[in-house]
């Protein structure tokens, strides 16, 4: 049912939790795991000021390694993506690009409020993917 599952990731307590479901999700239908960690850059191309988000190539390498590492303690091999951007536009790109069938993202929460939902990448991408989302709260 679900051959390739995207999982974009970020340091965030949420993409943890829901390396769980991922995990569940892969083994079921013996799916391709593509994990996908964005380095934040604005409209201009500039990498945000902001230290919270993922701005340095050398934090997302590091977190990639270290999810890789947890679902390879699951026995689940991954595949594994890095791209610059904006975060909801390229995770749905990618989405198209490698065919994913199904992209799985932890949420925040932001977006239920009207002052959050402008700034929600997960409900950007809801918005805008090629496939259905399951949102891990």
């Amino acid at each position: 049912m679900f051959q390739t599952v995207l999982f974009p990731v970020d340091k965030s307590r949420e993409t943890r939790e829901a390396s769980a479901t991922v995990a569940n999700i892969v083994k079921t239908y013996n799916s391709r795991l593509v994990l996908l960690s964005v380095v934040e850059t604005t409209s201009t191309g500039e990498k945000p000021a902001d230290g919270d988000i993922m701005s340095s190539p050398e934090e997302v390498a590091k977190l990639l390694q270290g999810i890789q590492a947890l679902f390879a303690q699951e026995g689940i091999e991954t595949d594994v993506l890095e791209r610059s951007g904006m975060p909801s536009f390229t995770i749905c790109d990618v989405a198209d690009e490698i065919d994913a069938e199904l992209i799985v993202m932890g949420c925040r929460g932001l977006g239920l409020t009207s002052e959050g939902a402008a700034e929600s990448v997960t409900l950007r991408v809801v918005n805008l993917a090629p496939c259905p989302v399951l949102i891990v709260p």
